[in-house]
């Protein structure tokens, strides 16, 4: 289906194009959206007599985008959640967790405006793109962790699984007593010398 487009579409194309997409992506996406116009003569007219309009409104659109932009400056959102010991968590965040935590920092955000590109379902530190306009988008740090302390180091660039697997391996030692007979742990040992004594 050929579709003229009413504003900028990401691997798509820009206002006016006249661009073939499938017909369920028109039909499903960009016709409900108001974003596509189906290209038949009548439309064309319509939209090459509405051209002027369409593009001042996409312009004031894109110019507050890019003001409402410079908020986001190092925007970062941590949110904390229970996860397993590997740093799996039990469920995911969600994009609607994602709006409320930037809504709570006083971010104008909806749940469109959102690209999270796969789900987060392990602590970290991930970036995720903001779209707040077709031609304006930021990033934001989002630290998923388990507790604010983990979340901080990981704000420091501390890598908490991998420091905490580290602690493991090295956490603990058996004593070692080179006279203990073999086979013989260090708690048994004691318990056999106050037998002899």
């Amino acid at each position: 289906m050929d579709v003229i487009l009413l504003e900028r579409v990401e691997k798509l194309g820009a206002i006016g194009d006249v661009v073939t997409v499938k017909d369920g992506f028109a039909r499903n996406f960009l016709l409900p959206r108001k974003k596509a116009l189906r290209a038949n003569e009548a439309n064309k007219k319509v939209f090459e007599a509405n051209r002027a309009r369409i593009e001042a409104d996409n312009a004031n659109r894109r110019a507050e985008a890019e003001v409402e932009s410079k908020t986001f400056e190092n925007a970062t959102v941590t949110l904390i959640r229970q996860a397993s010991n590997v740093g799996q968590l039990y469920g995911s965040v969600a994009v609607r967790d994602l709006v409320e935590a930037l809504v709570a920092d006083g971010h104008k955000v909806n749940k469109s405006q959102i690209v999270l590109d796969r789900p987060i379902k392990a602590i970290g530190v991930y970036d995720v793109r903001v779209a707040l306009h077709p031609e304006v988008a930021v990033t934001v740090k989002v630290n998923v962790a388990r507790s604010p302390e983990e979340a901080e180091m990981q704000a420091q660039g501390v890598d908490v699984m991998a420091s905490m697997f580290e602690r493991d391996e090295a956490g603990f030692t058996e004593d070692y007593d080179p006279n203990a007979e073999p086979g013989a742990t260090a708690e048994v040992q004691p318990e056999q010398e106050e037998a002899q004594g």
